[in-house]
């Protein structure tokens, strides 16, 4: 057949591109506005068919609605989701349950859950993707708890509903009750309801953000008894869980084993954990290779390797890749590099070059901006810097403690107990409260958590006892506690027993404990750890001969023998 005698066919009989063409079978219309809902090129709007369709006279029946309204999946398409709601009430078809599930999703997309709430309960009697449903739009704006009210009052409940809210918990930050629901899971479905791919990555996530290498590891072996297969999206989940529980081994026997089809992900996951774990070079070989090997690098992997640049002090390769990523890869750089760059700088003393790239950049600082600024000029005693981007930090986060802290600390380190006491009241006033430090430890699949000075856990007494003997052995060994790192207006006694009581230091009398002699501890703190702790474990793990891992805000420390591997650089 000639070119021009299929084109002259197609234009006779699809109502897209002939619309003098009149049809009164709404089934043409409905699979040309599915087709175009459904496509990743940019078309004709669904909506603007529909309209033809009207013009037409072509009633839309219950199919119609849910294709159009799974086009409309963003903010700005809020109004015309409305209109299109609209519609189905004068046509009477509001009240189908499919056209009712679609409302919900709809809304949800769109950014306003209080609409898809309403549209929910309008359900008479509301079937299994209408409550799945509902459950991810509560979940999209983060709230869990009401997300998790609805999911157990379920009548039923697939694979669907469990992996949306155990992802859901992980998402808000709840990586215990994802852990424990997923447990659940197994208890209450049994065979009935097997875990997928996506509920086993929500379950890896949140093994990885606690640090829970014992879950982790049992997650694994859960997974190929399961015969579930470690394609590349499972294989980077399970890259991303071990490099954030400390065993970067693992992490790159996984990497080894996906073989020749790893895609920019599975790459960046790799680069990125060895990067937070300190092996810079590493990183670059790694980086190389990738390139070596045709895949190309996007903003997350430049992230992970200015990172890796970031923690083993490399500055001059840190600009160059900087400077690559836009010239020769054209990925330009957002706010997350900019902050990696100025942390950079900072870290290295070179606060000029710090503040060249702050003034420079195309957007506004941000947190991340001047936290980093902060952090290099802490370092380094520019306390004039500090002051800046303190208060810079305090405008732009009004609620964040850890910028009036520091702002208390570092007048405390010069003694100025005065303005140390106006911050900390001015703190108490607006009620901002300091955010303990926490150490979160993992022995026999049960999650341990300490706080500074913690007298909670049920073997506080044994504990103590413990980190007395410790501190005992270490002042013998030489250790002298760096009280200037205690930044309250006590007396030198006083000060000792503050730093002694730091949460890691708790933690680690604990697994002392627990387990035998010479077995490694992991160890996961939500602050960054203090000069007088590092010197501390660098001397235990020495004195006691233990591996002692540490994953704070920043980094991994792995101390062993007396040294760590930041290299006191942190």
């Amino acid at each position: 057949m000639r070119p021009s005698t299929t084109t002259k066919l197609v234009s006779l009989t699809h109502p897209t591109l002939n619309f003098a063409h009149r049809t009164f079978e709404s089934f043409v219309w409905n699979n040309i506005i599915r087709a175009l809902a459904q496509s990743t090129v940019s078309l004709q709007p669904p909506l603007s068919v529909f309209a033809r369709m009207r013009s037409h006279g072509v009633e839309p029946d219950f199919h119609t609605f849910p294709f159009l309204l799974q086009s409309l999946n963003s903010v700005p398409h809020l109004q015309s989701g409305r209109q299109i709601h609209a519609q189905a009430f004068v046509f009477g078809l509001d009240r189908e349950t499919f056209v009712q599930t679609c409302l919900v999703n709809m809304y949800s997309s769109c950014g306003d859950s209080e609409l898809a709430r309403r549209a929910f309960d309008e359900i008479a009697e509301p079937d299994l993707p209408s409550w799945n449903s509902i459950i991810n739009a509560c979940l999209k704006v983060g709230r869990s708890d009401t997300a998790r009210a609805l999911f157990d009052v379920m009548p039923e409940r697939n694979v669907i509903s469990w992996s949306s809210m155990i992802n859901g918990h992980v998402r808000c930050g709840e990586f215990k009750e994802a852990l424990a629901l997923f447990r659940e899971m197994q208890f209450v479905e049994g065979a009935l309801v097997r875990p997928n791919e996506f509920t086993m990555s929500g379950v890896l996530s949140a093994c990885g953000r606690l640090g829970a290498l014992e879950h982790g590891e049992w997650v694994h072996a859960y997974i190929d008894k399961c015969g579930i297969e470690v394609d590349v999206v499972l294989g980077t989940c399970l890259i991303d869980m071990y490099a954030k529980c400390g065993s970067i081994e693992r992490a790159r026997l996984v990497f080894g084993n996906l073989g020749p089809n790893k895609d920019v992900m599975a790459w960046s996951a790799m680069i990125s954990g060895l990067a937070m774990h300190g092996h810079a070079g590493e990183c670059l070989d790694l980086f190389s290779d990738m390139r070596q090997q045709g895949v190309k690098p996007n903003s997350v992997t430049f992230l992970g390797v200015l990172c890796a640049c970031v923690h083993g002090g490399l500055v001059s390769q840190g600009k160059e890749i900087f400077r690559k990523m836009s010239e020769e890869h054209g990925i330009t750089p957002i706010i997350q590099h900019y902050g990696c760059l100025v942390d950079l700088f900072g870290r290295a003393g070179l606060l000029k070059e710090a503040w060249t790239v702050v003034k420079s950049m195309p957007m506004e600082p941000d947190v991340l901006i001047w936290g980093a600024l902060l952090s290099g000029s802490r370092t380094h005693g520019d306390i004039e810097t500090c002051e800046i981007a303190l208060r810079k930090l305090i405008q732009l986060d009004p609620g964040n403690s850890g910028a009036y802290v520091l702002l208390s600390n570092v007048y405390a380190k010069l003694g100025r107990w005065n303005e140390v006491r106006q911050a900390r009241n001015l703190m108490e006033a607006k009620g901002i409260y300091k955010v303990p430090g926490c150490s979160l430890v993992e022995l026999d699949g049960v999650l341990h958590e300490f706080f500074v000075g913690d007298d909670s856990h049920p073997e506080t007494r044994e504990i103590y006892m413990m980190l007395d003997e410790i501190m005992t052995k270490l002042k013998k060994a030489g250790y002298v506690g760096n009280t200037k790192e205690v930044l309250l207006d006590l007396d030198e006694e006083a000060k000792e027993l503050a730093l002694s009581l730091h949460s890691e230091k708790l933690a680690i009398a604990f697994c002392f404990l627990k387990t035998s002699a010479g077995t490694p501890i992991r160890i996961v703190k939500n602050l960054r750890i203090c000069g007088d702790c590092h010197v501390a474990i660098k001397m235990i793990s020495k004195v006691y001969k233990r591996k002692i891992v540490i994953r704070d805000c920043n980094r991994f420390h792995h101390f062993n023998d007396g040294v760590c591997s930041c290299e006191d650089f942190w």
